[in-house]
């Protein structure tokens, strides 16, 4: 092998296997047309796109093109619920999607189906898979990443898309890669990180190769927060205001002596925060009541604790309760009865409705209580203040004092969100376009400063 062949063949680059087609015109914005040719002509790619951008529609989309060309069959994953809002958004547009529950419920065409009914199907003659909030993946011991690497491992076409990650999580970008067939997860660590410190558990991106990083994940991921982002008008795009409101609650003494103290103090662990959190459940559930049942309007209020979710449910007037112990159907019913208005109080946690699930309906929430996850709040909150959102979005925080720093806590995981979010941009701007726009090919241009020189016994 000539060396200038072997240069090239090591450069990261990702060859396009895909479709050069036009997608169905269902009116599509601009840069949701373009982020969807882009994936077909990837054939395999990832969309991280923030919440409210349309990634449910670029899958339709990306979908009826793939079924179209191929004359294949499309599976669409997604979490509980969402797949019947999916159904629902591809009547309006004209998109056929049929919801199976299992292999029998199959049909021409394209199929979705919620992740946890998975094993049910028999995958390995699909034309392609679109993963909804793909984020569900982003552990790479999770079983639902390794389900999906077994049953999709020949699949031609793939699409993931999910919100936006954060630019110091490499896991996720990590396992998404591997999922789609780009490279493992190991092969991108040993390229482009190293081990930080003593510590062989943490990987710190390279300094010189942090813009080549974000060059190479733009070659497979489009990543956009607004599509200001990528060169397109984010006019539409902004919101109506968000207003947190802070409720920290006074600690009883009743509460000390619970957790073992003479006067109330603010927990300083873990453990001792958790104590605190299940001690204050009476206050915060009486105060979160208090004011839901005296204002009118749909509201959705979020909890963390089964006991926090029984109490609420005896004390706020007409509420609905939602929780892991429910039978599926129940679930997906009472969260669609929910989006369509049919009920004034849903009563839920993060991990069941947290993500995908598009809840304009509501524009005043409740968490009661906080805990140290901002990835939960966040995607929580943007269930409602999202795009087709009209009213400002309303959000109470009720927090009992003796919880310590959580909210502090939670502050200083948005402000280093937003800063790493604001990196990604500035790093990957220039190769999202450059790769929407019309795709370029990733080298290292050689130009010697000086002729090299030979040793003697040349």
């Amino acid at each position: 092998m000539k060396y200038d062949d072997y240069v090239v063949q090591k450069l990261s680059t990702i060859t396009p296997s895909g479709i050069d087609t036009h997608v169905r015109d269902i009116g599509l914005f601009d840069f949701q047309e373009a982020i969807a040719k882009w994936a077909l002509r990837r054939g395999k790619a990832a969309v991280f796109a923030d919440t409210g951008l349309g990634k449910t529609r670029m899958e339709l989309v990306w979908s009826d093109a793939v079924h179209r060309e191929t004359g294949g069959n499309v599976l669409i994953l997604a979490p509980l619920a969402v797949a019947a809002q999916t159904c629902e958004q591809g009547e309006e547009v004209g998109i056929h999607v049929n919801h199976a529950r299992c292999q029998a419920d199959m049909k021409p065409g394209i199929n979705i189906t919620n992740y946890d009914r998975l094993h049910l199907f028999d995958t390995h003659d699909l034309a392609g898979v679109a993963a909804d909030e793909s984020s569900i993946i982003k552990h790479e011991t999770s079983k639902t990443l390794q389900t999906m690497m077994d049953k999709f491992s020949k699949t031609p076409y793939k699409l993931c898309a999910t919100a936006t990650p954060s630019p110091n999580d490499y896991t996720e970008l990590g396992t998404h890669a591997e999922f789609l067939g780009i490279c493992t997860r190991t092969e991108m660590l040993s390229e482009y990180f190293l081990h930080d410190g003593g510590d062989t558990a943490k990987w710190r991106l390279k300094g010189h190769a942090r813009s080549e990083f974000w060059k190479w994940v733009s070659s497979w991921g489009v990543m956009v927060r607004s599509p200001a982002d990528i060169g397109f008008d984010g006019s539409r795009y902004v919101l109506p205001p968000l207003r947190v409101h802070e409720h920290l609650l006074e600690s009883s003494m009743e509460e000390a002596n619970a957790q073992g103290f003479l006067f109330p103090t603010q927990a300083a662990t873990l453990m001792e925060r958790k104590s605190a959190r299940r001690s204050s459940i009476d206050t915060r559930v009486i105060e979160c009541a208090a004011m839901v049942n005296d204002t009118p309007g749909i509201w959705l209020v979020w909890c963390d604790l089964n006991a926090e979710g029984d109490a609420l449910r005896k004390v706020i007037t007409g509420s609905v309760e939602v929780r892991g112990s429910d039978d599926s159907d129940v679930k997906e019913s009472r969260l669609l009865a929910f989006a369509r208005g049919e009920i004034r109080v849903l009563i839920t946690k993060a991990k069941i409705a947290g993500m995908g699930l598009n809840f304009q309906c509501c524009h005043q929430q409740a968490f009661v209580g906080v805990n140290d996850s901002f990835e939960g709040y966040y995607q929580s909150v943007r269930r409602s203040w999202r795009f087709g959102q009209t009213m400002p979005v309303d959000v109470h925080l009720f927090v009992s004092e003796s919880e310590g720093s959580v909210l502090s806590n939670l502050k200083r995981k948005e402000a280093d969100a937003n800063a790493m979010a604001d990196e990604l941009v500035i790093h990957t701007r220039d190769a999202v376009m450059g790769e929407l726009m019309g795709l370029t090919r990733m080298t290292n241009d050689y130009a010697p400063a000086m002729k090299p020189l030979l040793p003697a016994w040349l």
